[in-house]
């Protein structure tokens, strides 16, 4: 009986076992849940557990790299919009300056071009009082005057106000629009006057000067010719490229007008350009393209009557370019349709013809609707009547005789001139001019200098100390460095989208035309422009004209 009880109390306990078992495992679970998720248990609610992550699909190498380039162009475009909405800001808004300061000496700068704006760029005004003169209130990029004659570029493209310039400099600098008629070297004044439609009542003055930039530049040389200021185009200033552009224009319509004669229409189609420069060779390439690229779509009846003829006194055009860029050219403009006249004289230019010289002496009378005159450069009257006033000084007929500082000759030491209002034995270029303006400030810095040590010269001796030291200074203060110009190379557009470069590179010469010396050209020019404002504005013009031809409205 015994035996019988244990063994029933022995399976009752096996039995039992795994059932308190498991019930402690369902307790200790229950357990573990409750406590990772006590809101639930206090809600009496349990949570599923969370379902398992979607398998994640690695990108293809080609998807990595156009979202790394996405990245890089978001962030390549926001930083230069950025970059660039900050420099022209800081162009609009200008800080302050420092005023007038009686104790400075006084410096005039006659003209606003290339070399009295590279002066008044590279110069600093904390050290002077500076004081510009100019009938004209801007800077102009004159190489691309051509593209302007034919409407390629906007007339405000390639100007830029010298307020732009001065206005961002340390100390106030005067801008006084006005034309200068006399300067004495002898009182050292400047006398200039308004010449502006509308005056005030104050239109002349006379201005005292310590020091005097003269960069007035030059006027075109006519040579005499009869008939070329009344019936010729000039090429120098902005008026004149407009002037150009709606003569030009007026040919062309007066050329559709009904009932003209054959004979007639190739007249007013004829386009005489005189001068076998750099001017003259653009001005006929962009009169080439202007013919091309829009008259032919939009005056077909008249296109094949238009006729471009270059006329040069010389035995070839191009003097200061090398022979084999010389003979490109030539070859260029022959299968553009252009003719080249070398070694022809312009006698005369009437209202509807010009009078040649050929280069056997024969007279021929050329019927033409337009000439358009790059010939050379001669003095402007305030200059003859300067040199005048200096007669053993300025023997030359051509220009002011200046030393290798750029001092005028019999002044004293305190006129400076550069320029095309100079004879020297440098060409007169915008590389020259601005090469020359460079060098002026530099010169204007250690003047500046050599003053500031000659007054504390004069505090050490009334002070009885030693100087010995300052007039070392003094002393390698006083020798300036005469001005070298350094020949950076030519260029020149031919039309047809080619262009002409002698480059110097390394002091070796390379000589380069076509289609890539044209990309060339205009990149050049892009960068040499005065502001960021004038890159972008003839950077859309040239967009522009590509896209939609050129503007031939008529004003």
């Amino acid at each position: 009986m015994s035996a019988i009880l244990r063994s029933a109390v022995s399976r009752s306990f096996v039995q039992s076992r795994p059932r308190q078992l498991a019930l402690a495992h369902r307790q200790t679970q229950l357990l573990k849940r409750a406590l990772s998720t006590p809101d639930a248990t206090a809600a009496g609610t349990s949570t599923p557990p969370p379902p398992p992550p979607p398998p994640q699909h690695e990108l293809s190498k080609w998807r990595r790299f156009l979202q790394h380039l996405g990245r890089a162009t978001l962030v390549t475009i926001v930083t230069t919009g950025g970059v660039f909405y900050y420099v022209t800001q800081k162009d609009r808004h200008p800080g302050p300056q420092l005023p007038f300061d009686p104790t400075k000496k006084n410096v005039v700068v006659l003209g606003s071009g290339w070399g009295a704006t590279s002066f008044l760029k590279s110069v600093d005004t904390s050290d002077y009082n500076i004081i510009v003169v100019s009938p004209r209130n801007f800077f102009l990029f004159t190489p691309l005057l051509p593209s302007v004659a034919v409407g390629t570029l906007n007339p405000k493209s390639i100007l830029q106000p010298i307020r732009y310039l001065t206005r961002h400099k340390e100390r106030q600098v005067t801008v006084i629009e006005a034309e200068a008629t006399a300067v004495d070297p002898i009182k050292k004044t400047v006398t200039f006057h308004d010449d502006s439609e509308v005056q005030g009542e104050v239109s002349a003055t006379t201005v005292p000067f310590d020091y005097l930039i003269y960069a007035v530049g030059a006027e075109t040389q006519t040579f005499g010719i009869p008939g070329v200021k009344e019936h010729a185009c000039f090429m120098k200033e902005i008026q004149d490229a407009e002037i150009m552009k709606r003569r030009f224009m007026d040919c062309v319509e007066s050329a559709g007008f009904p009932g003209q004669s054959e004979t007639e229409i190739k007249r007013l189609l004829h386009m005489v350009v005189v001068g076998g420069g750099p001017t003259g060779i653009e001005v006929s390439g962009e009169l080439h393209d202007f013919l091309e690229d829009d008259l032919k779509s939009w005056y077909p009846e008249l296109s094949d009557n238009i006729k471009i003829t270059l006329v040069e006194a010389l035995p070839s055009v191009l003097p200061m370019f090398s022979k084999e860029l010389i003979n490109y050219t030539e070859s260029t403009f022959k299968e553009s349709k252009i003719d080249i006249l070398t070694g022809t004289m312009v006698k005369e230019v009437k209202d509807k013809s010009v009078v040649l010289q050929m280069p056997d002496k024969t007279i021929s009378e050329v019927p033409v609707g337009m000439v358009v005159w790059a010939g050379g450069n001669k003095p402007r009257n305030v200059t003859v009547d300067l040199m005048s006033k200096l007669p053993d000084a300025q023997k030359n007929k051509r220009g002011l005789s200046i030393d290798d500082h750029l001092r005028m000759a019999g002044a004293d030491g305190t006129i400076f001139a550069l320029g095309d209002c100079t004879f020297s034995s440098y060409a007169p270029t915008a590389q020259v001019a601005s090469q020359q303006g460079a060098y002026l400030a530099r010169v204007f810095s250690q003047i500046a200098k050599r003053d500031r040590i000659a007054s504390e010269i004069a505090t050490a001796q009334a002070e009885n100390r030693d100087v010995t030291t300052l007039q070392k200074q003094l002393e390698k203060a006083e020798k300036l460095r005469p001005f070298h110009y350094s020949h950076q190379g030519s260029l020149a557009y031919i039309g047809s989208e080619k262009a002409i470069a002698d480059l110097v590179v390394f002091n070796q010469k390379f000589a380069t035309g076509g289609v890539a010396t044209f990309l060339f050209w205009r990149s050049a020019y892009l960068s040499t422009l005065f502001s960021l404002r004038n890159r972008v504005l003839v950077a859309n013009d040239w967009l522009k004209v590509k896209l939609f031809g050129r503007d031939l409205a008529r004003e």
